[in-house]
């Protein structure tokens, strides 16, 4: 397994209480984070944290975003936004570990208003283990995806079933 060395940990004022108590899930389980704020109840705006951190991301290859907010769609809207980030919307267990199996994601975004702290933690523990499943079809996909984000033409949709 090639768990990533590095978690980022962005959220804003609506995740900033979840946000905490999951440093302390992965200060349990003796994993590397780097806490990227927020740092308070205070308002703040999602796309600044959401930046920052799939910017680490990005310069880390071997690390993983997870970012919160109340519902966690501003985060994955601005995540996906984002060159060479595969964010992930997650609400279930399955969820999170086939977003890494068949999608190679890189960020896992979590609604804090929506989602019990014991479902978070345990996508999350999914989330990090999960490898991504080189079969052809999730590599196609991806590359698919990846082509889009760079903007190249050649990634043509065909296969629609």
């Amino acid at each position: 397994m090639n768990s990533p060395k590095t978690i980022y940990v962005g959220t804003d004022h609506a995740g900033y209480e979840m946000k905490e108590q999951f440093k302390k899930h992965l200060t349990e389980k003796s994993i590397k984070f780097v806490d990227l704020g927020c740092f308070s109840m205070d308002a703040v705006d999602y796309p600044d944290i959401a930046r920052e951190v799939c910017e680490k991301v990005n310069e880390d290859q071997n690390s993983y975003g997870v970012l919160f907010c109340g519902s966690g769609i501003g985060m994955s809207i601005t995540a996906n936004k984002m060159q060479g980030i595969r964010a992930a919307l997650c609400n279930s267990e399955e969820m999170a570990k086939l977003s890494r199996q068949h999608n190679k994601a890189n960020v896992l975004c979590i609604g804090s208003r929506l989602t019990p702290l014991d479902l978070a933690l345990k996508m999350f523990d999914i989330f990090y283990v999960t490898e991504f499943e080189p079969v052809e079809r999730y590599v196609r996909r991806v590359e698919k995806v990846m082509a889009l984000d760079k903007g190249m033409k050649g990634a043509k949709i065909q296969d629609r079933c």
